[in-house]
């Protein structure tokens, strides 16, 4: 499949706009709920995880959506790998993220069904369910916006996260700057 420069643009602004819902949303359920954890690594407010989880989602969408001619199957084969795709997600961003910053973001060994530190069946579920409320009802109003973002947006959004990437990297790695 061929992707056009106005289409790696959207994508690019889909990863950006997502991971800033993403880090909200966390936010807001931590507050919420009272959880005690962080959403994202990075000193900006964007979870990339949730950026990339929209992208992937995206692009699997676009390949399977006149593929599947039933609906309900469309929809059941997307759960399905939405759910197992995500939760391969989560578990190499949850591995990394410590490998990287010695920092556990979230921790699912006290849920029932965890699997290790970084996976529950019970999370894969709402990743599934929350993938399929994301395709069908969330991305096709948010893609109004999306779509007519201009291109300064990208590039002012793009420049913002790289300079949080390599200032995340300076300080949380305790990189030496030598001048």
């Amino acid at each position: 499949m061929y992707i056009n420069n106005g289409d790696n643009m959207y994508l690019l602004n889909c990863f950006f706009i997502y991971s800033i819902l993403g880090y909200f949303l966390e936010t807001f359920s931590s507050i919420i709920f009272n959880f005690k954890y962080e959403s994202g690594f990075l000193y900006g407010p964007w979870t990339p995880l949730y950026g990339l989880g929209s992208i992937i989602i995206i692009i699997i969408y676009r390949k399977l959506k006149n593929k599947i001619k039933n609906k309900y199957l469309e929809t059941f084969t997307l759960f399905i790998l939405y759910t197992f795709i995500l939760t391969f997600i989560e578990w190499i961003g949850g591995n990394l993220i410590e490998l990287l910053f010695n920092k556990t973001f979230w921790d699912y060994s006290n849920y029932k069904f965890n699997i290790g530190k970084y996976i529950s069946i019970e999370m894969s579920l709402i990743w599934g369910l929350m993938s399929i409320i994301f395709i069908y009802q969330i991305k096709p109003k948010l893609d109004k916006i999306i779509k007519k973002l201009p291109k300064n947006f990208t590039i002012i959004i793009s420049i913002l996260f790289i300079i949080d990437i390599i200032i995340t990297t300076i300080m949380k790695l305790n990189i030496k700057i030598m001048l």
